[in-house]
């Protein structure tokens, strides 16, 4: 399978570089995965597509605020991090994207500060592709998490060609966020409000939480020229005895199980259903690579965001609901100038 096959043709200016002015108001394209059937709605209308004990899975992944700017100790160079996620162990130690990553070698040291408040570090080991282990500190008496929430910035997507606001802090992260870890946002459930999950409440539809935390390897280009020659990142997840409890119900009810976002589809057909049909809670890392050909297990339906051309994400779309369907809904969302990436629009495949 050809990577060529995903590709479409995309307005630049339908890229959307600002969350829509009211959350909960984006548009909302549904797609019938058996007819190809396209309606036209806006997202409070989702409940409206749904029916009584459709159970949704949600992501409540936490974003990090975690770009760091400061610079260098002593020579004063401007130094820019990225972190990437924590290392276990007592101290705290992260994986990194560092700038400038040629003059940033082990022993370096880095301050950065924001506000009055200052964070430290200390270059361990340099990795490939301006990747290194730093170790972090705060020399007051405040924690190192309490510190990067202070004074880092949100990591907004490459496609969005601003600096982050203070509003990003909250628009860039999901009413349901609580697990903290992630570098971006599970984005399809960007649009969710309390208003929109009382209407689901109402309808009978239920719900359920995993926890996926979104590496930089989401924005991983498809560099191979095949498919099935793309590696996709490792990501941690986590996945309790409610959510499994409900999901291996619905499941025995033959009831469609919809995930919300990429990240959620990628965890939940990660996981085992055993001999009886029941699933059990799980954690570890996930790099399950989605594309057509894959037989989904658990996964009936979808939430998801607009992705860009010849990516993975796109591969996972098609993946459910067929990639002439798909490209054609992503053609008429281009004619109908819906908004795309992460402040975008939504899909709804069922």
């Amino acid at each position: 399978m050809q990577v060529s096959d995903f590709d479409f043709d995309l307005p630049e200016e339908l890229i959307a570089q600002e969350p829509p002015a009211e959350r909960g108001r984006s548009r909302l394209l549904v797609l019938s995965r058996s007819t190809g059937g396209i309606t036209h709605a806006t997202f409070d209308r989702l409940g409206e597509f749904l029916r009584a004990g459709d159970l949704l899975v949600v992501n409540n992944t936490r974003v990090l605020p975690a770009r760091l700017l400061g610079h260098r100790v002593p020579s004063g160079g401007a130094v820019e991090c990225l972190l990437l996620r924590e290392l276990p162990g007592p101290e705290s130690h992260w994986e990194a994207l560092m700038h400038p990553g040629q003059k940033l070698k082990p022993g370096a040291q880095v301050r950065f500060e924001r506000g009055g408040i200052e964070l430290r570090g200390e270059i361990l080991d340099r990795h490939f592709y301006g990747r290194r282990t730093i170790r972090l500190w705060a020399p007051d008496s405040r924690s190192v998490a309490d510190a990067i929430d202070a004074i880092g910035h949100i990591p907004l997507p490459p496609y969005i060609h601003r600096d982050d606001r203070p509003e990003d802090h909250e628009r860039y992260q999901t009413v349901y966020a609580r697990s903290r870890g992630s570098v971006a946002a599970p984005t399809a459930g960007l649009h969710f409000t309390d208003e929109t999950f009382a209407d689901l409440d109402r309808r009978g539809i239920e719900r359920a939480e995993i926890t996926l935390h979104v590496g930089y390897g989401t924005f991983k280009p498809v560099r191979t020229d095949r498919v099935e020659d793309h590696v996709v990142d490792p990501e941690v997840f986590t996945v309790g005895d409610a959510a499994t409890a409900a999901i291996t119900r619905a499941l025995r009810e033959r009831r469609r199980v919809i995930a919300i976002g990429t990240t959620t589809v990628r965890t939940l057909e990660s996981l085992n259903v055993d001999a009886e049909g029941v699933l059990h809670p799980a954690s570890g890392q996930t790099a399950l690579f989605i594309y057509p050909g894959r037989e989904f297990r658990i996964v009936s339906g979808m939430v998801t965001n607009f992705h860009l051309p010849k990516s993975s994400l796109l591969m996972l779309v098609a993946a459910l609901a067929g990639r002439e369907r798909v490209l054609h809904a992503y053609r008429e969302a281009v004619a109908n100038r819906y908004r795309f990436y992460s402040y975008g629009d939504a899909m709804l495949i069922l």
